[in-house]
């Protein structure tokens, strides 16, 4: 009897709509990252940016009612929450990475997604090595491998 994941299955499979998206965090994981590093770096002056700048007026439509130091507040709040978010994918990422088994394929996965280097590359970076073929069915098998531990994990879901 096959048992349904919230019946307790201990391996979840991702089906192709995690591993799409899956795929979609991978390609924003640097850019998570650096994003995240200029967050930590610069809180204080983006905090301030957003009191003093037009950017909290702008948050409410209505230009005539609008409360600056509440808009301030709630955009000081949003940035903190992205970063959070971030914070969440880009270390669930890297634990899924690690249980990578094949050594090659995660290899692939660090060069062409946690270094961000593009397809080719990552396909010149391992041209003496490997085949382009065989650089595409390793990164494939490491996205699905990354799919299935961010669903066991809980976090493919959110």
């Amino acid at each position: 009897m096959a048992m349904v994941w919230g019946q307790g299955e201990l391996f979840p499979t991702a089906n192709e709509a995690e591993i799409q998206r899956t795929k979609f965090l991978l390609c924003k994981f640097k850019s998570m990252m650096l994003l995240m590093r200029d967050y930590e770096g610069f809180t204080s002056e983006l905090q301030q940016v957003a009191i003093d700048g037009e950017v909290a007026r702008r948050i409410d439509q209505d230009e005539m009612h609008a409360d600056k130091t509440v808009n301030a507040v709630i955009l000081i709040e949003k940035q903190r929450w992205v970063y959070e978010q971030y914070q969440l994918y880009t270390s669930t990422i890297q634990r899924a990475i690690g249980l990578i088994q094949d050594e090659d394929t995660r290899r692939a996965i660090e060069h062409r997604y946690v270094a961000g280097h593009s397809f080719k590359e990552t396909v010149l970076f391992f041209r003496h090595g490997m085949s382009d073929s065989t650089v595409r069915r390793k990164l494939l098998e490491g996205i699905v491998s990354i799919a299935n531990s961010l669903k066991l994990m809980g976090v493919i879901d959110q």
